[in-house]
């Protein structure tokens, strides 16, 4: 500064005397100052310069600095004083702004009169400060001139609005506004207001944000509210303003209704803003939001809130703009910026104030449509619990319910971090332990959102974050629980595959899950390998040789112990990074590189060979290795050279192991003569092949004992019949690799027997040993194994011949499977052979070691024939086929089903093979292909190659039923939506997968595909199924129980009616269908149902196929020959509901059909007691409760019609109108229309005063029926009372209490002056069955029934709430006189008083006989009013007896 200047010079020159005081030295610079400056003040004699002169400033001249010789308060007062003395006061002031007006017409001048003046006096000033005012904020700051230079100053601002901004950088029009800022007082405020706005009125737009944006401070606290009002006349009539105005009015004291109304206008215009002005906009609604006000405005502004809406279109043009690639960057940048701020402004409000945060909650949690939800919500619940740890548990809650209930899904999840990827960075801890939270969840749907949360944390964030998620999963699958370790496998693999160059990176945490191997299952070990063979062998892998060697150390110490649990890890893990290392050396090899291709095969081979020898003496090693590699020759990933050697081992070793001659059949101690069975030619000439099974299951069960056996030879392979189907797996499937599909060369292997005993049991099997028993057991589940596996392998074959083949052994497996129930039925206690060896169990299934099968090596026999002497192959026999394309007859099969449970009848079969599932060897998917087979015609040909028998053979219905129950397992363990896979909370390891292994190495896509392919079929058997029950309906005259009900293929066929439909509902409720790359497959499959009925066009829009499918599928409901299969159309016809975008036509069409069901007489036999059947008719009435028009109507028709019609019926009887509603299935309809009912009354909304009155009858009416059904349900306690009755009615009855004083008592509010007679007329009916629930709650007590009695207490209190909520409902419509109270006599259900010891004692006075009819109408709740009595004992309320009127 100039001053600071001038001192160091006078300071100079004073040095020169250092013996001079201080006060001389002060003295001389004071001096110095005013000579050197004497020549450029202003000297002239005006009343301004001269009054300015006296009362100590001084002024310069040009672009001096002005200076000031006394303290700022000295000199205000000096000139105040000067000017009231002044002999021409007040003209003097007028005289003085004159004077003021000519020294700042140069605008030199003017500046210098804007800018701080310099201070001469040396002492502290008085105000504590150093700063500096300019003369015209000296001025300002005097009443007296006040008003005068604010006129001046907003004449002069005008001059300056299109100047440049100096070389000094000062803006003149912000330096003179600036004058105004921080006034001690302002004399004339509105004055001042009305300058401020007209010049807002001129003023070009960047100087209004400016003058706009100082006004909080300029203005005082009284001038807000007229400011306050300007500025919201101008935010209406000025958009680009909003941003500095609702900045401004967030600063302004302005009263909340008026602030109100703001934030009115301003929603109204939020979806036209700028994304670069929402932080501001927001900020100010969040800013006037009370407590009160909250909940509407939270939940308005989340439904305009749509972010969407603000990026896509600068997206767009940032798109349209190619070459402005820098353009689009800082575009993008600036998006993200505004995003943050945005959410910045939330998070302040959130954090500060909790009313905002609860109302969040809430607006989120009442919305119940997928499509309303954003991604705003996904990311203010994350907010939330960042910052509100007292909300945590608050907004886990919600996001669970969202979650399940499918709103919010994956789709919605991935848009939220694609938008917000820096405001959730900013959380990403608060992020990962969200995530980590929703793993501890059982359900699937949870856990998949889990995971997501984990992957697109991985996705959008930085190294940092990755290393965190990595980390966290890494503890998840270390954690031991089943659920978190797949979920979390899971989500590795998919970041392995997204992203593996960054995965790579955090490898190092990934290995160290190897330490943990004990505790995971083998699909578990499977995915750990896969992941770390990946990133070991990927192709760039060359800084991953120590995951490498970490991997050949494990594998190879677990293949060389001698414990089975090891082994198997062992045998997992290296066949799996051996089917990575062929992917990874095919790879190499296609891009040229075959030296490195060359050697990986090499290490592929002898890695597979190490395998192959380290399990060659376990036989459940040896099995888990053929599925193993197997599973790797079926996903082709095994190079040339490998398959080479498959080759040449594989065939072989199988003829050695388990084919035989026929010619030479075993000899030995056997417990049953051996018998070629099964086969499909005629072997009359002894030279053909036969598996032998029994000999080596024999030998396997008692060869410790016995060494009797005659084909042993020495040095022969330990062979295994456990091994017998894995190892034709891996043969068929190396053969169809090797010659693209065709199996001709091992087709002997479908027609040739095996060696068995007699199965069919020729006398009792109680008669045999339980050792012999278990041997036909085990015998039989290996056959039936073995002929599971030959299905798989020959299904596909396109030869007619092959085909009738098939289908024979379909029939075989039917058959033994029959056989087997008989056996298992009288042998308790048995364990099977294994036949799927990856079970989580197999350490504790006992393992019996193997011994040698002596049998002559018969190479080159599997060709049905050996070969001759020349080479050439034999001739088949002299039968061929052809297919007939006519489609399945439904006449019976030749071979029929003994009689079975099919209905759920209690029959002769005790067991059932479900529970042996995992014993069962796994159809392929390809298996179900034999759907599409109608019939097929067997020609048998004499020598002479003409026809001499004809034999046709089908797939009848236990052969179906067979395949659809298979299929309708695969379906809902594949496609089951998460939702429905809750895991139970005790279980056996992986129990539900088991038996699933090889359907879980495709995708759900893949799965789907597939089954698309066989609708057709499908829709074929389903049609003829139908017109099967149409032809026995018209047969039997419609009549119920009429002849063919009650036979085995009745059952059989009603049993394949409702799997089909199990298969459709499974298909089209696959949740896939709502992700847009299923949208062809979809369409795809409601082509297929609505081509049924007439052609369909192309281009066919989808809701006009799904109602073409609604139609074809409802059709089908005329023929439904069960209760269940009514049950799963209606499942079915809800799955398409849910797809369509007009659902009312149909969702009356469902409701119509499940009244059709209930009113329908089924052909129950003692179904309708069973669980199983009850809880289905629980989900039928449902239905059709949730899809009607009216449920109150409904209800009432139901409880009304149908329950008096059964009290009327004999005891066995049932309802005429309802068939379905009988003595033993009326507590499901009670409790089923009670909760509908109570659901319905709290949907019933009380409203508001302001509603039109026709709303108010309406809500009214609504009620009366409500009131009238419950009354209708709480009186049948009286006939029907059993305990089940009595539970639903105390607690059904205390919720609709709650909703009757939530909902309707506000409505009974203001409708009671103008409806007087018909609120009285409700209460009096509602009073009666309150009483009734009194009398109920006695029962309870007296009973000592403790599952009653725990609802008292809350209904006595709800009861008592009643009671004074009345009271104060006749209180404010002027009408206490209609209110009584008394005293109820403790009553049973029939009305008989209760007698207790304290009776004579109490008060028997007629609160309930001696009331007068005007009373009656409104003595609603007197029956809540007295308290628990602990005896029965009836005791008076002080506080409410005396209310009634004189």
């Amino acid at each position: 500064m100039v001053s600071k200047r001038r001192l160091s010079t006078s300071e100079d020159k004073e040095n020169q005397a250092e013996d001079s005081s201080k006060a001389r030295k002060q003295q001389l610079s004071k001096k110095m100052k005013k000579s050197y400056a004497s020549d450029e003040v202003d000297e002239n004699g005006s009343v301004f310069v001269s009054l300015l002169k006296i009362s100590g400033f001084i002024l310069k001249t040009g672009a001096n600095q002005n200076q000031l010789a006394v303290d700022q308060i000295v000199f205000q007062k000096k000139l105040v004083q000067s000017l009231r003395k002044h002999p021409s006061y007040p003209e003097v002031i007028e005289e003085f702004v004159k004077g003021l007006e000519s020294h700042i017409e140069d605008h030199e001048t003017f500046r210098n009169c804007l800018l701080p003046c310099e201070r001469l006096q040396e002492e502290e000033p008085s105000m504590g400060t150093s700063y500096s005012k300019s003369l015209i904020k000296l001025l300002l700051g005097i009443d007296m001139l006040q008003p005068a230079i604010i006129k001046t100053l907003f004449e002069k601002l005008p001059e300056f609005f299109f100047e440049n901004v100096n070389n000094d950088g000062v803006n003149m029009p912000q330096l003179i506004i600036s004058q105004l800022k921080w006034l001690d007082q302002i004399v004339d405020g509105k004055e001042l207001t009305t300058k401020i706005m007209q010049l807002l009125s001129v003023a070009p737009e960047h100087l209004q944000h400016d003058f706009i944006t100082y006004l909080p401070e300029i203005l005082g606290d009284s001038q807000h509210a007229d400011m306050g009002k300007a500025l919201s006349d101008l935010l209406m009539e000025n958009t680009p303003l909003t941003v500095p105005i609702l900045d401004v009015l967030s600063s302004l004291q302005l009263d909340p209704a008026f602030l109100s109304k703001v934030r009115q206008l301003v929603m109204v215009q939020l979806s036209s803003v700028r994304l670069s002005d929402l932080p501001v906009i927001i900020k100010f609604i969040l800013h006037s939001v009370t407590a009160t006000s909250a909940p509407q405005v939270i939940s308005e502004l989340r439904e305009k809130l749509d972010l969407w809406h603000f990026v896509l279109p600068s997206r767009v043009q940032a798109s349209q703009s190619k070459g402005q690639a820098s353009s689009s960057g800082n575009q993008e940048s600036s998006d993200q910026n505004c995003d943050v701020l945005l959410f910045d402004v939330i998070k302040s409000a959130i954090r500060y104030e909790k009313a905002i945060s609860e109302a969040w909650i809430k607006a989120i949690e009442n919305t119940t449509s997928d499509s309303k939800h954003k991604t705003s919500d996904v990311v203010v619940l994350l907010i939330i619990y960042s910052t509100s740890p007292q909300l945590k548990k608050c907004v886990e809650r919600v996001l669970r319910s969202k979650v399940r209930s499918g709103c919010f899904g994956e789709q919605l999840l991935e848009g939220t971090f694609t938008l917000h990827p820096l405001v959730l960075k900013a959380i990403c801890p608060s992020v990962l332990l969200l995530a980590q939270s929703l793993f501890h969840s059982q359900d699937q749907s949870i856990l998949l959102f889990g995971s997501l949360l984990y992957k697109y944390t991985f996705t959008f964030f930085d190294t940092f974050c990755h290393q965190e998620v990595v980390g966290a999963l890494v503890t998840h699958v270390c954690s031991g629980n089943e659920t978190e370790v797949d979920a979390a496998l899971d989500v590795l693999l998919n970041l392995v595959a997204l992203n593996p160059s960054a995965m790579r990176l955090n490898a190092v945490f990934v290995k160290g899950i190897l330490d943990y191997l004990d505790n995971m299952s083998p699909q578990q070990i499977r995915k750990l390998f896969y992941l770390l063979s990946t990133l070991a062998f990927s192709k760039q892998h060359e800084g991953s040789s120590h995951i490498q060697d970490d991997l050949h150390l494990v594998i190879r110490k677990q293949l060389s112990s001698t414990i089975v649990k090891y082994k198997v890890i062992g045998i997992i893990g290296a066949i799996t990074m051996a089917g990575i290392m062929a992917a990874d050396s095919s790879s190499d090899l296609t891009q040229g590189r075959a030296n490195v291709s060359s050697e990986q095969c090499t290490q592929v081979t002898s890695l597979l060979q190490l395998v192959h020898s380290c399990s060659e003496q376990s036989p459940h090693a040896s099995a888990l290795y053929y599925d193993e590699f197997a599973n790797l020759v079926h996903e082709g990933k095994l190079p040339p050279k490998t398959l080479e050697w498959v080759e040449q081992t594989i065939c072989n070793d199988f003829q050695d192991a388990f084919v035989v001659d026929l010619c030479a059949m075993p000899k030995g101690d056997f417990p049953f003569p051996v018998k070629a069975l099964y086969g499909l030619e005629d072997n009359s000439t002894q030279d053909g092949i036969a598996i032998n099974l029994l000999p080596l299951l024999f030998f396997e069960e008692f060869g410790k004992d016995r060494s009797q056996m005659t084909t042993q030879k020495p040095g022969q392979k330990l062979v295994s019949p456990l091994c017998l189907a894995p190892y034709f797996r891996l043969l068929r499937l190396c053969v169809a690799r090797q010659h693209n599909g065709d199996l001709e060369e091992i087709d002997g292997l479908l027609v040739c027997p095996l060696l068995l005993a007699e199965l069919e049991p020729a006398e009792k099997l109680e008669a045999m040993t339980a050792e012999e028993r278990s041997l036909l057991c085990s015998l039989l589940f290996l056959t039936l194994n073995w002929f599971r596996e030959v299905v798989n392998a020959f299904c596909q074959q396109a030869s007619p011949e092959m085909k009738g083949k098939v289908l024979s052994r379909l029939k075989d497996i039917v058959g033994l499977q029959e056989t087997l129930e008989k056996y298992l039925a009288v042998t308790p206690n048995y364990v099977p052979p294994l036949a799927n060896f990856d079970l989580e169990t197999l350490d504790v299934i006992p393992h019996n070691s193997s011994g040698a099968s002596a049998k002559a090596k018969n190479k080159g026999k599997i060709r049905g024939r050996k070969q001759q002497a020349d080479g050439s192959k034999a001739f088949p026999p002299d039968k061929m086929s052809k297919e007939d394309n006519s489609e399945c007859d439904p006449t019976p099969p030749a071979r029929s089903q003994p009689d079975k449970e099919f209905t759920g009848k209690e029959g002769t079969m005790a067991v059932s093979l479900q529970k042996y599932h995992p014993f069962l060897r796994e159809l392929d998917i390809e298996a179900f292909s034999i759907l599409h087979c109608g019939l097929v015609t067997k020609f048998i040909l004499d020598t002479e190659m003409h026809t001499e028998a004809m034999e046709v053979l089908q797939l009848g219905p236990p052969e179906l039923l067979f395949l659809l129950e298979d299929l309708s397992q695969k379906l809902e363990n594949m496609l089951a939506s998460p939702l429905t896979k809750k895991a139970p909370f005790f279980k056996n390891k992986g129990s539900r997968n088991v038996g699933f292994s090889h359907l879980h190495q495709r995708s759900a896509p893949e799965i789907a595909s597939w089954v698309v392919q066989l609708l057709t079929p499908m829709c074929d058997h389903l049609e003829n199924i139908h017109n099967y029950f149409q032809c026995l309906v018209t047969e039997n005259h419609s009549v119920v129980d009429g002849p063919g009900v009650k036979t085995q293929e009745y059952h059989i066929m009603a049993s394949c009616y409702q799997r089909l439909l199990q298969i459709f509902h499974g298909l089209f409720a696959w949740n896939g269908f709502f992700h847009i790359e299923h949208n062809d497959l979809l369409h795809l499959a409601l082509k297929v149902l609505a081509g049924r009925l007439e052609p369909v066009d192309r281009n066919e829009l989808l809701e006009e196929l799904i109602s073409q499918s609604f139609n074809y599928l409802q059709n089908f409901h005329h023929s439904v020959p069960t209760f269940q299969c009514g049950l799963h159309l209606l499942r079915l016809l809800m799955v398409l509901l849910e797809k369509s975008k007009a659902p009312a036509q149909k969702k009356e069409k469902i409701a119509s059909l499940a009244r059709k069901f209930l009113c329908r007489v089924w052909p129950h036999g003692d179904t309708e007691k069973s669980a199983l059947f009850k809880d289905q008719l629980q989900d039928l009435l449902c239905i059709y409760l949730e899809h009607c028009d009216s449920v109150l109507a409904a209800i009432e028709e139901v409880a009304g019609v149908g329950i008096p019609e059964l009290m009327n019926s004999p005891r066995d009887g049932s309802s005429s109108t309802f068939p379905t509603l009988s003595r033993h299935t009326f507590v499901i309809f009670f409790r089923v229309m009670m909760a509908k009912l109570e659901k319905t009354a709290r949907g019933l909304q009380a409203g508001t005063a302001a509603d039109p009155q026709q709303i108010h009858e309406e809500k009214l009416l609504y009620w009366n029926m409500a009131v009238r059904d419950f009354s209708i349900l709480i009186n049948l306690i009286k006939v029907f009372d059993s305990h089940p009755v009595l539970h639903v009615c105390l607690k059904y009855g205390r919720l609709f209490v709650e909703a009757f004083l939530k909902h309707c008592m506000p409505l009974l509010d203001f409708s009671f002056r103008k409806h007087r007679e018909d609120v009285l007329s409700l209460l009096e009916t509602f009073q009666l069955d309150t009483r009734l629930l009194h009398h109920l709650c006695g029962h309870s007590k007296i009973h000592q029934d403790m599952k009653l009695t725990k609802h008292v207490p809350l209904l006595k209190k709800t009861l008592e709430l009643l009671v004074c909520r009345v009271k104060a409902m006749l209180v404010l419509n002027n009408c206490r006189e209609a209110f009584w109270l008394g005293n109820l006599k403790n009553r049973d259900l029939q009305g008989e008083e209760i007698i207790s010891e304290n009776s004579q004692e109490s008060t028997a006075g007629g609160s309930e006989d001696g009331m007068s009819s005007q009373v009656s109408k409104s003595k609603a709740m007197e029956d809540d009013e007295d308290d628990e009595a602990s005896d029965g004992e009836k005791q008076q309320d002080s506080d409410e007896s005396d209310d009634s009127s004189s």
